[in-house]
């Protein structure tokens, strides 16, 4: 790579929308002070956009369609993606790649689909791929998993990674409403696009545990590898239950080793999830974002701040290009892939995890003693039990012990089929010591 000292760094940007917009901000406002931390200018080159037109807060002469030119011209020293999506972004940022120009990229969807491609293709030429603005926005939490403690031996991140989502659950839990009452004030609001399904389906979650996982494990995980559930089933009721269990509900992106009897393995999950009010999750509220990071030798820590946004998204591609341009001009070279580890992702049906179990029961005798025998039978221990009494029926409320997901959902599922059990009213998963 090419000494770039005292030479201006170039950069070329793709997608001028919400963080786009706030990134040429940045760069423009903050362009003397950009200088010094760098050792050099860093100037825009080229803003790649569909429609010119529509961006008159932009110099015109900045502007151009043909994006494809922009990333390999030779006066563009630096690559920044903000337009999302798999393609042209992924053409877009291997064709930069190749060409030896260092990407910044905010896309965890093509990062959670195609990241070894674009490892392979920086490794070909010695450039640099940065993507702390993929997950949480402003949080710096990918660059602490990826160099701060790549030491250190990770076993859990577990984290609230999608704002739209923990609004919707944070709203449900404070005023009581349903799923559907909660997402049309979201959406109402701004915190829900017109379309939630990316969201409240958990796919963008999922794309985030991708990413987390790969760093955390030095394993390559993809979207596809991720055990994915949203929240849209999520009820007043289930919201209810674990109020009195002194608990919240969150939707959950969970990385973790898991160890079993061939070895050491991963599991990669999204899913909601009960945690206890006295976890630092639970504190969580509205659109904000956090995870929890387990490591061996630091300990717990938490990483909390603004998730998303154009602001607090643009911070961190800022961040990561002013790291990709300091390494241009000191001829320095960011963190490779590190996917030595190799570690597989276990089925969820082979994790351990723990229920909340609600049925609707016959109020007779014998009730409780016919369900603990199903529990007994697929060598599930109960670690609490609840029981009310109405008219004619009953509510039994059951947290188990952990155990593998399978033999939960079998207990489950024969559970639903006793002639004492009206209804299996719902099923959540607990995280979290007590």
């Amino acid at each position: 790579m090419a000494s770039h000292e005292g030479k201006p760094i170039r950069v070329a940007l793709l997608g001028c929308g919400t963080v786009g917009t706030e990134v040429v901000r940045l760069l423009i406002d903050q362009a003397v002070d950009l200088t010094a931390r760098v050792g050099a200018p860093v100037e825009l080159a080229g803003i790649a956009v569909r429609k010119p037109n529509k961006h008159r807060e932009v110099p015109a002469e900045l502007l151009t369609t043909d994006a494809e030119a922009l990333v390999t011209t030779d006066d563009v020293d630096v690559v920044v993606e903000v337009i999302g999506g798999i393609e042209p972004a992924r053409t877009l940022l291997l064709s930069a790649l190749r060409a030896g120009k260092s990407v910044v990229t905010a896309n965890k969807a093509l990062l959670a689909e195609h990241s070894a491609e674009l490892f392979e293709a920086a490794d070909g030429s010695g450039a640099d791929l940065y993507f702390e603005a993929a997950v949480a926005g402003a949080i710096p939490l990918l660059r602490p998993l990826r160099e701060s403690l790549a030491g250190d031996r990770i076993t859990r991140v577990m984290g609230i990674v999608n704002g739209t989502t923990n609004f919707i659950l944070s709203g449900m839990d404070s005023t009581g409403a349903s799923y559907a009452e909660t997402l049309e004030e979201a959406t109402r609001l701004g915190y829900a696009e017109a379309d939630p399904t990316a969201d409240v389906d958990g796919f963008d979650a999922a794309s985030k545990a991708a990413i987390l996982a790969s760093l955390a494990f030095h394993s390559r995980v993809t979207a596809a590898d991720v055990h994915r559930e949203g929240i849209a089933s999520v009820s007043a009721a289930d919201i209810a239950a674990a109020k009195a269990l002194g608990r919240t509900v969150k939707l959950l992106a969970i990385c973790e080793r898991v160890a079993q009897e061939d070895g050491e393995g991963i599991s990669v999950r999204v899913h909601p999830a009960m945690i206890p009010t006295s976890h630092p999750l639970a504190s969580v509220h509205g659109a904000f974002n956090a995870v929890f990071v387990e490591a061996d030798a630091a300990g717990e820590m938490m990483f909390y701040g603004q998730g998303a946004g154009g602001a607090p998204t643009a911070s961190a591609v800022l961040g990561d290009l002013v790291a990709v341009a300091r390494n241009r001009t000191h001829r320095g070279r960011g963190p490779r892939e590190s996917a030595y580890a190799g570690l597989p992702v276990r089925p969820m049906g082979q994790t351990p995890t723990r229920y909340h179990i609600s049925l609707d029961v016959a109020d007779r005798a014998g009730v409780l003693s016919q369900v603990a025998a199903v529990f007994a039978e697929h060598d599930v221990s109960i670690a609490a039990v609840r029981q009310e009494g109405r008219v004619d029926d009953a509510s039994l409320v059951i947290v188990t012990h952990a155990a593998t997901d399978a033999a939960l959902r079998s207990t489950v599922d024969k559970i639903g089929g006793l002639p004492v059990v009206r209804e299996v009213v719902s099923v959540m998963r607990v995280e979290g010591e007590e």
